[in-house]
């Protein structure tokens, strides 16, 4: 009986392990006796907490110095595919509705050590134009304080400081800008707008986002084809199996694995079979680098490849010179093999797919 009670012990305490693994940033829970609310049914918003940089603002804001207007904060990161999907419509807002007394800020959270940099994030803001406030959030104090748990997720906030609505992912943007809409109108602003019409992609069944650290693909049950498997900190030689499943990362040659990454310590391949008509890499390298870029056997073609991708006749290869999302292939909805030819300390993170 005593042994059955300290295997119990024992299993619990590793269960609770896992959780805090899987959910770091979700274990900020508030008091409940504390938090207002308005009507009895909508939050206080939560102050900005723990910010290390401001980037388009001067520094120090909080939501109290824009009682009296609408605010929406947008917690993204720049390498995510969802985030950047949605960037469009806010940059669109914001011009539309500043004068009106609409406030945007975005709430930079790094999915990846890299994205705490403020020169990455900087550059971010000028590739996608973005004009309104961003501030980096790279302890993710201000995501705890929220309970967040997704990129992109926004909080629209009313002009007394209460949240009175909520959209996690891409989405609902019409609804999104009917609230702001509604809630500019409870300032005072006489709102006659149209809501934004961007073009809408039709959606299919494609690969899901692959994690390339140990950190985030271990816990959600992703590991590589190959038989030798992820193997923290580790640095290991792969061989391509004999059988290649699909939507799995696979590896030829050495590779170290990091936390937030593989890298690889020679030249070597990677390779995936996906499903999708877009698909995205997060890359670095220690100095710009050529990496080749196969469909088949064959490097990949103008017809179907990324915005990213460069060619030299008929090779194909994209440059790698900073860590960023890089789109590789973007073209008809499709199931194919995807391969790179990679040099010494080329690194990636994830591939995302659409």
């Amino acid at each position: 009986m005593k042994q059955k009670t300290i295997i119990l012990i024992v299993l619990l305490i590793a269960i609770v392990g896992v959780i805090y693994y899987l959910e770091p940033e979700s274990q900020y829970v508030p008091n409940q006796a504390e938090i207002e609310l308005k009507d009895g049914t909508f939050p206080k918003a939560p102050e900005l907490t723990g910010i290390t940089g401001y980037l388009n603002v001067e520094e120090d804001i909080q939501l109290s110095d824009y009682k009296g207007k609408v605010v929406l904060i947008d917690f993204w990161t720049y390498t995510c595919i969802n985030c950047i999907r949605t960037l469009p419509y806010l940059t669109s807002w914001d011009e539309k509705y500043r004068d009106d007394g609409l406030v945007i800020i975005g709430v930079h959270a790094p999915e990846f050590a890299f994205e705490k940099k403020r020169e990455n994030v900087q550059n971010a803001i000028e590739k996608y134009d973005i004009k309104y406030p961003v501030v980096q959030d790279n302890d993710m104090l201000t995501w705890r304080a929220y309970q967040n748990r997704y990129w992109p997720a926004k909080y629209v906030v009313d002009k007394d400081g209460f949240i009175r609505y909520t959209h996690f992912g891409e989405g609902k943007y019409e609804e999104t800008e009917h609230k702001i809409q509604e809630l500019l109108a409870e300032t005072g602003k006489d709102i006659e707008e149209e809501t934004t019409q961007l073009p809408a992609k039709q959606r299919f069944q494609t690969t899901p986002e692959l994690y390339a650290g140990y950190k985030l693909a271990l816990p959600r049950g992703q590991n590589l084809a190959n038989k030798e498997g992820l193997q923290p900190d580790k640095t290991i030689t792969y061989m391509v199996p004999q059988e290649v499943p699909i939507d799995t990362i696979i590896l030829n040659g050495t590779w170290q694995s990091n936390i937030d990454d593989l890298t690889a310590h020679d030249d070597g391949i990677l390779l995936l079979i996906f499903t999708a008509a877009e698909v995205n890499i997060v890359a670095d390298a220690p100095k710009p680098m050529e990496v080749d870029v196969f469909i088949g056997e064959k490097p990949i073609t103008k017809e179907h490849a990324g915005k990213d991708v460069q060619f030299d006749g008929e090779r194909a290869f994209i440059l790698v010179d900073e860590p960023d999302l890089y789109n590789v292939v973007q073209g008809e909805y499709q199931r194919n093999l995807l391969s790179f030819r990679v040099h010494e300390g080329f690194s990636f993170n994830a591939f995302t797919f659409g």
